[in-house]
């Protein structure tokens, strides 16, 4: 901005043909994230130019522009040091299913890892930059607080001890991270959960984690807590538990956040048929015995598996699902799908309620009766459709009290117990010819 002219000279020009966003990166949700070098001619931002959310430096003098960081992986946090000669960063340089604290000079160059300890390592730095509170977990412990030196190779102190003896009586298992092939060859990480020798019943599950773009098969505590301890219930009775990052899901760059765009129910629904096809030819997993379930847009995707590919999926449970795109949020929405009247064919080949023709397999919907997120009329009118069509084998468990994300435990264990039930009636024992 010019004072003098009282003109604005761009800097930079972020564009996408789907929508734009990314750590870091301005989007309809939230600003991105912009700071000033010790120069105060420089500044440094997030953008997604070469594919990843990556750091960039642009002379506001003269325009010249400076990528920082570069290689397949995302800068998910970053802040200048006091002076503003350093940056300090958040990424999953080391693996997509990892998060460490890193130094680097504002120019660029060298990127110094400070934390070591695997899983997430969530850091706070200290006010004089010489010591990090870090918040950190791993797949099969949740968060704890550590403390440790800025600098590389320093030992983390653990501060906290929030673990209950009845938490550490239970042996969790620790999720495989694999890598499935997509149809179309892309390389889709997930959690496998496999049960111990001799314990397998050829049955499988499939659980498809929430909001879209979300990570879920990673190396630290997930928030999806409740469905952890219920895939370990399952893998106990001898399932195989599958749980994918889809396409659109978070971590894995610019092509993966907007696989989507146009077109929920595509790309992010082949990527679990193709996961299903991985289970039958690699875990032992009989194709007519694998379940899936999810919640909020995990919900989604099961009413399109079910709705789109019968026969794929015995049965499943989806939670709090969108049957209609175009009654949901209208921010969230239209990055991926567009307006309803500018983009009709994207919001109807998107929308369950228009595909329920295609129910042959067994389907439970959990809903709670005051979702302020997913309306409950979502349910309703789902419920009509399936009733005119003369479906038989779905049933509609509602939950008066509850919203979005249900509070009451017992509403939560009403629900897994209904889904457990759906499995075992559905999948435990192999079909009679």
């Amino acid at each position: 901005f010019d004072p003098a002219t009282r003109a604005l000279k761009p800097l930079d020009r972020q564009r996408d043909e789907a929508w734009v966003g990314g750590p870091g990166v301005s989007g309809s949700l939230g600003g991105g994230w912009v700071a000033f070098l010790a120069d105060n001619e420089t500044a440094v931002f997030h953008s997604e130019a070469d594919g990843y959310s990556h750091l960039y430096a642009v002379n506001v003098r003269t325009g010249a522009k400076k990528q920082l960081t570069s290689g397949k992986f995302e800068v998910q946090q970053a802040q200048l040091s006091q002076d503003r000669k350093t940056i300090f960063f958040q990424s999953n340089e080391v693996h997509p299913g990892e998060q460490h604290f890193y130094r680097m000079a504002a120019t660029g160059g060298e990127r110094v890892r400070l934390t070591n300890l695997p899983g997430a390592n969530d850091v706070t730095l200290s006010p004089d930059e010489t010591q990090l509170l870090i918040r950190r977990s791993t797949a099969t412990q949740p968060w704890e607080l550590y403390v440790q030196a800025a600098k590389s190779g320093a030992k983390a102190e653990q501060l906290t001890q929030s673990l209950t003896p009845e938490f550490k009586s239970y042996a969790w298992r620790e999720p495989q991270i694999v890598t499935v092939k997509a149809a179309d060859g892309a390389e889709i990480y997930a959690r496998l959960y496999t049960p111990e020798a001799g314990k397998k019943t050829g049955a499988a599950v499939v659980f498809v984690h929430g909001a879209g773009y979300l990570q879920n098969a990673h190396k630290w505590w997930s928030q999806y807590f409740r469905e952890y301890m219920f895939n370990n219930l399952l893998v106990e009775k001898g399932y195989v538990v599958l749980d994918l990052d889809y396409r659109a899901s978070a971590g894995y760059g610019r092509d993966w956040r907007t696989g989507i765009y146009r077109h929920m129910g595509g790309k992010d629904l082949s990527d679990h048929l193709d996961g299903a096809k991985f289970l039958v030819q690699n875990h032992g997993v009989d194709a007519k015995r694998i379940g899936i379930y999810g919640g909020s847009y995990g919900g989604f995707i099961t009413l399109m598996a079910l709705f789109t590919s019968p026969g794929t999926f015995a049965a499943g449970a989806a939670l709090r699902p969108v049957t209609d795109w175009a009654a949901y949020n209208h921010p969230y929405t239209a990055n991926i799908l567009n307006e309803p009247q500018t983009d009709s064919l994207a919001y109807r080949r998107s929308s369950p309620i228009y595909f329920a023709d295609g129910l042959k397999d067994h389907l439970l919907i959990c809903h709670g009766m005051v979702d302020v997120n997913v309306h409950f009329q979502d349910v309703v009118r789902l419920s009509q459709r399936l009733i005119e069509l003369k479906k038989e084998n779905w049933e509609v468990a509602a939950y008066p009290v509850e919203d979005h994300g249900f509070v009451e435990p017992s509403s939560w264990t009403d629900e897994y117990r209904r889904i457990l039930k759906l499995f075992e009636e559905t999948l435990a024992k192999p079909k009679v010819p």
